[in-house]
């Protein structure tokens, strides 16, 4: 069972780097640090939106409209946050 909790663990733990990276890549177009003819940032960005664009859609349609500024991902991080900490307390409770 404690393998398991791991597996999951590192993989939320990679979810979570892969959003971080995806808003780092954006703030980097938002502000022109990067163009857009950088194809390989624009590859990178297009493949993680479309990984997490059916995750981020029921968030996004919970949450307020704030205009420009989207929260979805700070959620998605805090959500999976919370279950990770879920699966190391249930690592805890198996020993």
């Amino acid at each position: 069972m404690d393998a398991i909790i791991g597996i999951l663990s590192m993989l939320i733990s990679t979810v979570n780097m892969l959003v971080i990276i995806w808003f780092i890549i954006g703030l980097l177009f938002a502000f022109n640090v990067v163009g857009r003819d950088n194809h390989f940032l624009v590859a990178v960005e297009d493949s993680i939106s479309r990984l997490f664009e059916p995750i981020l859609r029921p968030i996004r349609r919970m949450m307020p409209d704030t205009g420009a500024i989207d929260f979805s991902p700070m959620v998605l991080i805090f959500l999976l946050w919370a279950a990770q900490r879920i699966l190391i307390s249930l690592s805890g409770a198996y020993m």
